[in-house]
């Protein structure tokens, strides 16, 4: 019996295959969206995923002031932040955030779906957001991605 045949392989920075992917962000509601683009940054579409390691694509989002939420979510949902100092609770609503600029509002969504350590704190960087239909990273020749045939 060929016991090599049985043996788990993990993937390392050197054997993971990193790609770049284009998601459309308009009429897309910003949960559902999220939860993928979080599923994609941690490479969990992918055969090859290891739990510990950066083996997702890097996302790039255009569109993403036009970005949807079912409901009164834009006025009723409230985020909350502490600055550190006594009476410096804060908080801010979704429409504040996207006045404020749609990526504080995309970012801090898929962030709160990233693991809370360093591995978390390095995908986020992998994520690029733009407000509009035009994008600057041509040159890493990204890939078109529809969302919404994704589980």
């Amino acid at each position: 019996m060929d016991t090599l045949s049985y043996k788990t392989v993990s993937a390392n920075k050197q054997t993971i295959q990193k790609g770049w992917v284009v998601v459309d962000a308009e009429g897309q509601v910003l949960g559902r969206m999220c939860t993928k683009i979080a599923k994609i940054l941690r490479g969990k579409y992918k055969p090859s995923f290891t739990p510990n390691v950066d083996c997702g694509d890097n996302v790039i989002i255009i569109n993403a002031a036009k970005v949807q939420l079912t409901g009164n979510k834009w006025n009723d949902r409230i985020y909350i932040r502490y600055t550190g100092f006594p009476g410096g609770q804060r908080e801010m609503t979704p429409a504040q955030l996207l006045e404020k600029g749609a990526d504080r509002l995309i970012r801090k969504v898929v962030k709160g779906m990233l693991p809370k350590n360093r591995l978390g704190d390095a995908l986020i960087n992998n994520l690029f957001i733009f407000e509009g239909a035009e994008h600057n990273m041509q040159a890493q020749k990204p890939v078109q991605l529809d969302i919404n045939n994704l589980k």
